[in-house]
């Protein structure tokens, strides 16, 4: 029979054996299932992609500011709007450039992506919040409709004739007044093209025409101090000021991510940058500003760059309203 100290010590010593054991062990760690969100957020994050470019944009990845520029003549010619190149440079005063500054001209990775502008071509859509509308009187306070009133007639062949005859020639003293036939503008003439549908911005003669080797950006349409501007195609206001030299009071409409057109030398501006227009819609009032004469100084844009805007609009200015 063993000895019950010597039973007891060999009790400890396999007990503190045991323990150095799992301590000394090498490569065991404790196992932590992870859950699948925990798994996902592990992941290294994928690099931003550059967005994709329109096919033949010739725009460059940034630009080095020259004398004389002005953010909004840069954002004008690479057909951009000057709030998004502000926001891409991180600049709160758009005045604040100097000769020799880099900009960038894309959206940085990070940058929040916004659907691109859609415009349904040969659909007319109806002004918007800021457009003049007719409004019609409310009746007075107290005021009590009291016609017309129901009357209940005793039934008789005579009662039966009376109610079957037209409503005219009951209610009418007199001969019927000529109803004349509901009579409907016509449509303005358009021109789709590039899925956009064109129309002109203002009657009128044509002063000016389009030139590249001349420099020349658009078309002039010569007309009265005060006549109706209309906008080109349905689209967004992206400019609506005088801070562009040789402009004047100057629209600039964003149709899309390639198109802008540009309104030149108005006397009034009515519409608002941010405000959507309608292919026909009243946007601004002719006039001189910048101008020898009082005249619409009318461009189209592709990705920036100046087109010729007669092979977009449909037929001659001097017989077209829109």
């Amino acid at each position: 029979m063993k000895h019950p100290l010597l039973v007891k010590n060999s009790w400890l010593f396999l007990t503190a054996l045991m323990i150095a054991g799992c301590i000394s062990a090498p490569g065991r760690v404790p196992v932590i299932e992870k859950s699948p969100q925990a798994r996902e957020a592990a992941k290294p994050l994928a690099e931003a992609k550059p967005v994709a470019k329109q096919e033949g944009d010739w725009r460059p990845e940034s630009y080095t500011v020259q004398k004389g520029d002005t953010l909004y003549s840069i954002a004008l010619e690479h057909g951009l709007d000057y709030k998004d190149l502000a926001q891409w440079n991180n600049m709160d005063n758009p005045a604040t450039i100097s000769a020799g500054q880099q900009l960038r001209l894309t959206p940085p990775p990070d940058a929040a992506v916004t659907a691109p502008l859609q415009v349904t071509p040969g659909v007319e859509g109806q002004p918007v919040a800021g457009d003049i509308i007719e409004a019609k009187p409310l009746p007075p306070p107290g005021f009590v409709k009291s016609e017309p009133k129901a009357v209940k007639l005793p039934y008789s062949d005579q009662t039966l004739a009376q109610l079957q005859k037209p409503e005219t020639a009951r209610t009418m003293t007199g001969p019927p007044e000529e109803v004349k036939p509901e009579v409907k503008a016509a449509a303005p003439a358009s021109s789709i093209v590039d899925g956009i549908d064109w129309g002109w911005p203002a009657k009128g003669k044509i002063v000016s025409g389009y030139s590249e080797s001349a420099n020349l950006k658009g078309v002039d349409i010569a007309g009265k101090l005060g006549q109706p501007v209309y906008a080109g195609a349905a689209g967004r206001v992206i400019y609506s000021g005088g801070n562009l030299r040789g402009y004047g009071k100057l629209i600039i409409i964003k149709h899309n991510d390639v198109y802008f057109s540009a309104y030149a030398h108005n006397s009034e501006i009515l519409v608002k940058e941010g405000q959507t227009v309608v292919k026909g819609q009243k946007i601004a009032e002719m006039g001189n500003t910048d101008a020898d004469q009082v005249k619409l100084h009318f461009e189209i844009r592709r990705l920036g760059k100046p087109v010729d805007p007669a092979k977009y609009l449909p037929g001659p200015a001097s017989d077209k309203t829109s």
